[in-house]
């Protein structure tokens, strides 16, 4: 079952792999030339037009983007936790909805083999490959900085971590939502837009105290950047709740797969 599920997962996995990687090749090959030219200084001037609220929400009140890293530390490494996020979301909602979808399922039910041990196997597929998928990622951008600009690379390690926290708990809420249903198509609309709506969420409750509140009802909160950049260190505390978060959704997975009508 684990080398099976690996061996399915394996051509989603290169597609999201290719495309985000190349989308980050583009960045390191055009941004020489705009930091170095007269582009740079406008793009400064632009920033100062913006409300204060709004450069906190994607960190560039505390990182200029006269260069790449300063760039990854703010929109960079948001493009990131949506990319890693939607990843970690689409594959929980049809890790398990798949066999149903492709009969397969029939075939898993003559097997001498639990329920239990089909959603373990699959769980560990998973987070194996949210873990590869960040490290490919972090991985090449760390090359590319290191061929670019001088950087922290305590901060970076820690920034290209970051991911993993909110992204864990994506993929086991959406594998137990779908347990709910026998749709694909319909669990794929439903993963998208609790996570963009949870970043949108994340968002607004930067913009003003009086809605800070809406960050505890967004799981990339627990993706906490700007502690990273400010204080170079992950907030144990958040990586708790993931793992707490997690475990507790896993469970909740296996009692409601093992009550679920599969043939």
């Amino acid at each position: 079952m684990f080398r099976r599920e690996l061996k399915i997962n394996f051509k989603s996995f290169c597609i999201w792999t290719f495309i985000t990687i190349s989308l980050y090749f583009v960045v390191f090959l055009v941004y020489p030339s705009i930091s170095n030219g007269t582009e740079i200084e406008s793009l400064n001037q632009m920033m100062k037009i913006f409300p204060e609220d709004i450069l906190k929400a994607f960190n560039m009140d505390i990182s200029s983007i006269d260069n790449v890293y300063g760039w990854l530390k703010s929109e960079g490494f948001v493009f990131i936790l949506l990319i890693i996020g939607c990843y970690s979301g689409i594959l929980g909602s049809n890790i398990l909805l798949k066999e149903e979808n492709d009969k397969t399922i029939e075939y898993l039910a003559v097997l001498p083999m639990k329920r239990i041990n089909i959603i373990l196997s699959k769980s560990l597929v998973g987070i194996i490959y949210i873990i590869c998928l960040t490290l490919v990622i972090g991985t090449f951008n760390f090359l590319g900085l290191k061929l670019s600009v001088d950087f922290n690379t305590k901060q970076y390690i820690l920034l290209s971590l970051t991911p993993l926290i909110s992204s864990f708990l994506i993929f086991f809420i959406c594998m137990f939502l779908s347990t709910f249903t026998n749709k694909t198509k319909k669990m794929l609309g439903v993963s998208l837009a609790l996570i963009l709506v949870s970043y949108v969420l994340n968002v607004l409750s930067s913009l003003s105290k009086n809605i800070e509140f809406l960050k505890y009802f967004s799981v990339f909160t627990l993706s906490d950047i700007r502690n990273v950049i400010l204080n170079v260190s992950i907030n144990i505390r958040m990586v708790v709740i993931s793992l707490i978060g997690s475990m507790l959704f896993l469970i909740l997975s296996i009692i409601k797969y093992n009550k679920k009508e599969l043939v």
